[in-house]
């Protein structure tokens, strides 16, 4: 086929004269300085530099975004929509800063992308989290626009929406596996085995106290709804997930029906919780309650609590400072 043959060239010659175009966008995003900061107190200026756009993404939302741990100018993007009545299809585009006006690989998918993950030591495959439930992995060194691999109702998929995929260290047996949580109550370890994706739930969300009456006298365990989660650095067994409750579970890989803790954190669903990367005892928890909560995992009360006066849909703590976090609020700050 010969367009094969030229599509390297076309590809590289495509970069060229992107970076023609946008090359005094290519210099600000390296040098960019402005004066007038200084006279500023506490508001700085933002630069936009580049815009991604493609035409098939025009009525999705941006759900997950995602760096690439290897090739620093790579990134992923998953389109669906969190609006129940508007489920369609979604779409996963992988952009390069070396090429802005068309992404370098595009998946589209039959449901809509929640969550995405890239595994640390092999940048190529991308773990994906769908709002039907299921889970797949991408895999960029092939030329498919299929998943490589994906769950079914068969093999244990959620019955709700993933909120996050996390990958995790191989298994004993040199298996690839990552972590889901949804608003199914369950989270879910998934292993690559030969061919397919082996799933263990590893812990189920239940409420306490909130077992329902149901037809005949039958009781009903209310699950609860899992949001986000968090592995710890160093204490391989050890995470914690935030719900919709409001409450927060410090859990161990191993036991797979008990808490090792539960904290009452919000009031609100907990958007976000994380550990801190250099304090190893300390995490930060986010929530739609209007308040940011940073904690010591040994006790039950929050050390600093932050209200930025509007629901904040997530943080992150500063890669380079233990005591620098950012937030994000639903009114656009």
């Amino acid at each position: 086929d010969d367009i094969t043959k030229i599509s390297k060239a076309a590809k590289i010659m495509e970069r060229m004269v992107n970076q023609n175009t946008f090359d005094d966008i290519a210099q600000d995003f390296k040098y960019f300085e402005d004066a007038s900061d200084e006279y500023r107190d506490q508001q700085g200026t933002l630069l936009p530099l580049w815009k991604f756009q493609y035409d098939k993404t025009k009525r999705l939302a941006v759900t997950a975004i995602s760096w690439n741990p290897k090739y620093k100018d790579l990134f992923a993007v998953g389109y669906g929509s969190y609006d129940f009545m508007k489920q369609g299809q979604g779409m996963l585009l992988l952009y390069t800063l070396k090429n802005p006006s068309f992404p370098e690989y595009v998946f589209s998918s039959e449901s809509g992308i929640m969550c995405l993950d890239f595994h640390n030591d092999h940048p190529y495959l991308v773990a994906v989290g769908f709002y039907d439930g299921n889970v797949a992995i991408y895999n960029l060194t092939k030329a498919t626009s299929q998943p490589s691999y994906k769950s079914s109702a068969k093999s244990g998929k959620h019955m709700e929406p993933v909120w996050q995929v996390k990958w995790q260290k191989d298994d004993m047996d040199n298996n690839l596996n990552f972590f889901s949580v949804s608003s199914d109550g369950r989270i879910v370890s998934w292993t690559l085995v030969k061919n397919e994706l082996v799933h263990t739930d590893v812990i189920k969300l239940s409420v306490e106290g909130t077992t329902m009456q149901g037809p005949e006298g039958l009781q009903l365990q209310t699950l609860g709804c899992g949001t986000s989660f968090d592995f710890h650095k160093k204490i391989d067994y050890l995470f914690l997930v935030g719900t919709e409750e409001g409450k927060i579970y410090k859990c161990s890989k191993c036991y797979s029906s008990q808490f090792l803790d539960v904290f009452e954190a919000h009031h609100m669903a907990v958007d976000s919780v994380i550990w801190n990367p250099y304090h190893l005892k300390v995490f930060i928890s986010c929530s739609s309650d209007w308040t940011v909560k940073i904690w010591d995992h040994t006790i039950k009360t929050p050390m600093f609590i932050y209200d930025l006066n509007s629901a904040v849909g997530d943080v992150a703590w500063s890669p380079y400072s233990s005591t620098v976090f950012a937030a994000v609020t639903t009114d656009g700050k």
